[in-house]
């Protein structure tokens, strides 16, 4: 299902997708190299040649938190890992376990800057580029052991199955010319001789590239995955949240065979292990075999709730389906049309043949209920490792905020304020990297309640995503409707809107001392650049609520962080 790969988080540039219809890969021996039966597309997106030999940052791996009680770090050799899908659900988290469990790993990255904030990224090898430039992908994979393919096209649009081809191609080319010894590839789980969506059925045909490669491969199929902050385990939780009673699809009652994001962890680090005489794809799944309604009355009896009356009906397309979704959830529409699609069959593992190539761990594959006590567990302590939240939104703007001497010649509609403050700045600062989510945004709650229900409406990623960390906040992290573009930890922060408008929009924060106060200055900014004619009526239609908003926003939180002040043991001393 949609989660099997790393929920269409952009990883490594690519932002990638899956295999064109129709299209057949043929085997290769020794000394061929992977070439597939349509020519590729001649005009693969390349990088700026500046770009295409980026320092690498070499640390030696050093202790981490492991998973309690996990089996497949005993006996692992030390080996040297390229991961793709390192900013992902499941790339984020495989990261510091491969660490862990004794590997040196080297991450390939559109954009370094997203890995700024996580813990681990002063211990792994960064290379920045994309996956769609042969070269970056080739130099990427010399002196490698094994290679983890984790990046898919969830939720995007267009032509997205070429680019994922091309990547998938690029990177086996360039396992074979390094001579990596494995390739690891975490696809989705599926049924047989039936009509695919098109993107399980492009997932299904990236594996046949690299089992076509001619380095051994491993393509790990899996379905549903339940863990802290996945988009299927999200998915099922806020249904069973909203809905007492939930009129659903006849696919609420097809097999589904979920496996617990910690096991996930443990087949893709054993399978560096795997002899390399073992080139195939192979199911994985957890011990039960479930129906979606099960599932989400399962989620419930764990969170504490009734068991939900789920009323099957005859008829609601997949498309119908996810609209309902992205209105009940905070699954915006664009995860949950491949989601959904993916529930249309049976999701079940269709043989038990991993179990002769990579044992069960010696504690035993989790059962659901157990993988949703732990993921409640998790969300409960603010522990939210990686998360769904995070993925990429098709379509959102992605380009950084030029500088402001660059903004010469366009028309940008700016909103600045600033207030002076007997706050500290560090009161201050907690304020503003503790917006949003349950804190909300300090001002008029309905009217950002009600532009996130719009946004929802036309397909956007509304108010309701809230954020993964309820006081700390990364480069790249979702955060409501926007995305975490710059953050210096004390001072200043910019947000990147992706709600649906004719325009980019930015709103900065940062607090800065006041020497002469002993207190601090607060500076909000919001900045839009309007595109076209209709960029402009926005903006126009309404600048008469920013002076309620915008002020009332700067006033609350400048209110909060000299409470924050006052009552602090410091201040009472």
């Amino acid at each position: 299902m949609g989660e099997a790969v790393a929920n269409g988080v952009g990883v490594s540039g690519a932002r990638v997708a899956d295999a064109a219809e129709g299209v057949r890969v043929e085997s290769v021996g020794p000394g061929d190299s992977v070439q597939p039966v349509r020519a590729r597309v001649a005009a693969s997106t390349a990088v700026s040649t500046a770009a295409r030999f980026p320092t690498i940052l070499t640390v030696a791996p050093g202790p981490f938190a492991f998973l309690d009680g996990s089996s497949y770090a005993d006996n692992m050799k030390t080996r040297r890992a390229l991961v793709t899908g390192a900013t992902g659900y499941i790339g984020g988290r495989l990261v510091p376990r491969l660490l862990e469990a004794g590997f040196e790993v080297r991450v390939l990255v559109r954009t370094a800057e997203k890995l700024r904030n996580v813990p681990w990224v002063a211990r792994v090898e960064i290379v920045e580029g994309d996956l769609r430039d042969a070269e970056i992908v080739t130099a990427a994979c010399a002196n490698v052991d094994v290679v983890y393919y984790l990046v898919h096209s969830m939720g995007q649009h267009g032509d997205f199955e070429t680019t994922e081809l091309d990547c998938a191609l690029n990177v086996a080319d360039a396992a074979r010319a390094q001579s990596v010894a494995r390739i690891v590839y975490l696809g989705g789980l599926h049924p047989e001789n039936v009509a695919l969506s098109k993107h399980l059925r492009s997932r299904a045909e990236v594996g046949e590239v690299f089992l076509a490669s001619g380095v051994p491969s491993l393509v790990l199929q899996a379905g549903v995955i339940i863990g802290s902050g996945s988009t299927s385990f999200e998915m099922i939780r806020h249904l069973t949240d909203v809905l007492p009673v939930m009129t659903a699809p006849k696919w609420v009652g097809n097999n589904i065979q979920p496996i617990a994001v910690r096991d996930v962890m443990y087949y893709l680090i054993a399978a560096a292990d795997v002899a390399p005489t073992v080139s195939r794809a192979l199911d994985i799944g957890g011990p039960e075999v479930l129906t979606y309604a099960q599932m989400m009355n399962g989620y419930a009896v764990e969170a504490g709730m009734k068991p939900r009356n789920i009323l099957k009906l005859p008829v609601l397309t997949p498309y119908l389906a996810s609209q309902w979704v992205n209105l009940v959830t905070p699954i915006p529409r664009a995860l949950a049309v491949p989601i959904i699609a993916s529930l249309q069959h049976d999701c079940v593992m269709k043989n038990s043949d991993i179990d002769a190539v990579i044992p069960p761990p010696r504690e035993g594959l989790l059962s659901y209920r157990t993988a949703v006590h732990l993921a409640l567990e998790r969300m409960k302590g603010g522990d939210l490792e990686t998360s769904w939240q995070n993925s990429s939104v098709d379509g959102a703007p992605s380009d950084p905020l030029p500088s402001d001497p660059e903004w010469t010649g366009y028309r940008v509609y700016l909103d600045a304020r600033s207030r002076e403050t007997s706050a500290s700045v560090a009161d201050v600062w907690g304020i503003i990297e503790g917006i949003g989510g349950d804190n909300g945004w300090y001002s008029m709650p309905v009217a950002w309640a009600a532009r996130g229900a719009l946004d929802k409406m036309v397909g956007g990623v509304g108010l309701r995503r809230g954020r993964a960390h309820p006081n700390d906040l990364r480069v790249g992290e979702a955060l409501d409707w926007w995305r975490v573009e710059r953050i210096d930890p004390g001072s200043f922060l910019r947000l990147r809107a992706e709600m649906k408008v004719p325009g980019l929009a930015w709103l900065e924060m940062s607090a800065v001392p006041n020497d002469q106060s002993g207190g601090s200055t607060y500076y909000q900014r919001a900045i839009f650049f309007p595109r076209g004619l209709a960029g402009r009526l926005y903006w126009l239609s309404i600048l008469p609520f920013h002076g309620i908003i915008f002020s009332g926003m700067a006033r609350r939180i400048v209110a909060a962080a000299e409470s924050r002040t006052h009552t602090s043991p410091l201040a009472a001393s």
